[in-house]
């Protein structure tokens, strides 16, 4: 029964959904030092805050899954690779993750993400000011996504359009599906998805498109030759696709830019040598991850940290909280770009469920933030630093990442 737990995990316990998204890292810290697992009612669920706790959830897909039926982005998109395990998903993720390993990247996007940074940066120009997310950041993500579809000719405004109904409705799902704005949300999205669904299908005649290949099928990384996908499960995945590459994306840039232009001398240096700007989005990822938690339910009962998770339960790992362990990162809550072991962060993930979009992400972070500082050499915070507002992932089960999951279940 639950009943007890309250009083096994008191941090835990104490923590609210409030406390959260306000400003979680003090939160986050109480628990990890005195429940790296804790039950917290707030979440319905267990919260994984150590980072050797988190990479083993996230690795162990036989028993910490995303395949639940409360798993309400399938609700909204249908099965895909972000709400599928073992051999399922393995066949949905490689026929999208084709294109998106190292080199291929680098050859397929960097032009294109460096001309569309530049077109965005220079026309901010003229006012002088702008405020980063929504006239940089989130056009150059969304751009990107359209790019990689295979979707040159639906414009950015129809892109977030589809996103956003999308959101509002795994939100609707996930928030209060009894009060009747569920079903309002779902028909939206069903539009919306009907749209996407013709335009991935255009793409799909297009021999070379991302789509066409998905349902071509080829050959995994383990080798062995994949099926193609079926017209259905490409939209799915496609639509997965702006979940993983929209706001997670806008997220990283903007945060990377508020700790760059916090800090004036760092500024100055990385605009004389470019070559320290990976490691600025390195440790920006590290400090503030855009997906803030991942979703697993676990397989069976199973000890994690001392605690009895039982099969079925709600099992949240906080990327964020994982990114600050003092176990691997000396002094975490300071931002440190020189940090040799930055690139221990999960912010993408880890295991089967990875962000293939990693090196991309990065990639349309660089060609953001050096637009920015080749196009304004004079450029700063408007504002203080603590006026500026972080670009969180959110902590409810309607956040807007890669890896929304929603749904709990009594547990017994």
């Amino acid at each position: 029964m639950t009943s007890d737990l309250p009083a096994r995990f008191p941090v835990g316990a104490a923590v609210t959904v409030a406390d959260l998204e306000d400003d979680p890292h003090p939160h986050l810290a109480r628990l990890r030092a005195a429940e790296p697992v804790s039950w917290l009612p707030s979440l319905g669920g267990w919260l994984v805050t150590s980072h050797a706790l988190a990479v083993r959830v996230m690795r162990d897909a036989a028993g910490f899954t995303v395949d639940d039926p409360r798993f309400s982005t399938a609700r909204v998109v249908g099965p895909s690779m972000l709400s599928l395990d073992g051999p399922a998903h393995a066949r949905h993720r490689d026929a999208f993750a084709r294109p998106f390993r190292p080199a291929r990247t680098r050859e397929r996007f960097a032009a294109f993400t460096e001309a569309e940074a530049g077109r965005l940066a220079g026309a901010l120009a003229p006012a002088g000011r702008a405020e980063l997310r929504g006239d940089l950041a989130g056009p150059l993500a969304v751009a990107v996504v359209a790019e990689a579809l295979g979707l040159p000719d639906v414009d950015a405004a129809t892109v977030r359009a589809w996103y956003g109904t999308f959101v509002d409705a795994v939100s609707a799902l996930t928030g209060a599906p009894e009060s009747g704005g569920a079903d309002a949300a779902l028909e939206r999205s069903g539009a919306a998805y009907a749209e996407l669904t013709d335009a991935v299908a255009e793409a799909m005649s297009r021999p070379g498109s991302l789509p066409a290949e998905a349902a071509r099928g080829g050959t995994g990384r383990d080798g062995a030759g994949r099926d193609g996908l079926a017209a259905a499960e490409v939209v799915a995945n496609a639509a997965v696709l702006m979940f993983g590459g929209i706001d997670t994306t806008e997220g990283l840039i903007t945060n990377a830019a508020l700790h760059l232009l916090s800090d004036p001398a760092l500024a100055r240096a990385v605009r004389d040598d470019r070559g320290l700007l990976p490691a600025v989005i390195e440790e920006s990822l590290r400090m503030e991850p855009p997906a803030a938690v991942v979703d697993r339910y676990a397989v069976g009962d199973a000890d994690l940290g001392g605690a009895a998770v039982r099969a079925g339960d709600l099992v949240r790992v906080s990327i964020t909280a994982a990114n600050r362990d003092p176990a691997v990162f000396a002094d975490p809550d300071r931002f440190d770009p020189y940090r040799a072991d930055a690139g221990e962060h999960v912010a993408f993930a880890h295991g089967p469920h990875f962000c293939f979009g990693a090196t991309l992400a990065r990639l349309e972070a660089r060609a953001a933030l050096g637009a920015v500082l080749d196009r304004f050499p004079g450029v700063r915070l408007e504002g203080s630093k603590r006026a500026v507002r972080r670009a969180r992932g959110g902590w409810c089960s309607a956040n807007r990442t890669a890896w929304t999951s929603a749904g709990t279940r009594p547990r017994r």
